[in-house]
């Protein structure tokens, strides 16, 4: 959606595959892109070429990431394999510094950053006085969320929010609200009402939640591991933390952080800005013939 293209979601492409390639071919798409690749997309691909579209792919995951799922790794190598043989006639990747070192690897890839969130109309969601953090990312290992949810304790008087609480039993001692996995419009309202936003994870390839955090007016600490407000020195500064596994690191620069927001939020709004022109003309020559 942030790309500003038509857009047809599906959890498993193996299933209705045939019906949506029939539909394609009829309404004159001259040119399908795979993002996130669910099951059966090799397939889908290899029909979609055989009647005439063109078929590319952008990937969203990171080298950290395939040496630590190998189902992450699969799907890489299943991607560059379809390439080579001419059924994808381009792939891009979100992380920076990816691409050309699959390049110089011998693969021909380009690289496609995430353009800025196109935001719907917030409602702010009333979440009582005290201070309010939001951590909002999955329990899963890449996401940090658990050394996050313990740097929101030396937060004084403050309430973590999360989608879901991790297991742990030390974290009892936390105030930690759980809203579940909300639809998309009220996550970023949520997101948007809270008074800062924690997404220090451990790899990233071009995330979004921060600038949808700073689009919402929520000052946002990330980690150093995208492309995300790095061009922008004092921002990059400002808004991240080098030490993503140590509590007490990532609690001092949220205080810093909500000590400096305003100037953050106007910052990142012009970063935004600069840096969704880039990624619109990215993508138009990603996906033009």
């Amino acid at each position: 959606y942030a790309f500003r293209a038509p857009v047809v979601e599906c959890d498993d492409l193996e299933h209705w595959g045939d019906r949506l390639a029939e539909q394609i071919e009829s309404a004159g798409v001259t040119m399908v892109v795979i993002q996130g690749w669910p099951p059966g997309s090799a397939v889908f691909a290899q029909t979609l070429f055989d009647r005439g579209v063109g078929v590319s792919c952008v990937l969203h995951s990171s080298p950290a990431q395939h040496g630590a799922e190998v189902g992450e790794a699969t799907v890489v190598d299943e991607v560059l394999r379809l390439q080579r043989s001419g059924v994808l006639s381009r792939v891009g990747m979100a992380k920076s510094g990816a691409p050309e070192a699959f390049t110089a690897a011998g693969f021909e890839v380009q690289y496609v950053p995430n353009r800025t969130p196109a935001m719907p109309d917030l409602t702010k969601v009333d979440l009582g006085p005290g201070l309010h953090i939001g951590v909002f990312a999955e329990a899963f290992w890449r996401k940090n969320l658990t050394t996050q949810l313990l740097a929101v304790g030396l937060l004084d008087g403050a309430t973590a929010h999360v989608m879901s609480k991790p297991e742990n039993l030390y974290l009892d001692g936390l105030n930690i609200v759980e809203h579940g996995e909300l639809p998309w419009e009220e996550f970023v309202s949520l997101q948007g009402s809270v008074d800062l936003n924690l997404y220090v994870t451990l790899s990233e390839c071009h995330p979004s939640t921060p600038q949808e955090s700073y689009l919402a007016g929520v000052p946002c600490l990330v980690s150093r591991v995208s492309a995300v407000f790095r061009s922008d020195p004092n921002l990059w500064e400002l808004t991240s933390t080098d030490e993503a596994d140590n509590p007490e690191s990532i609690a001092r620069a949220a205080d810093n952080l909500l000590d400096n927001r305003d100037e953050a939020i106007s910052r990142a709004e012009a970063w935004m800005e600069a840096a969704d022109a880039h990624a619109a003309e990215r993508w138009l020559e990603f996906v033009s013939r």
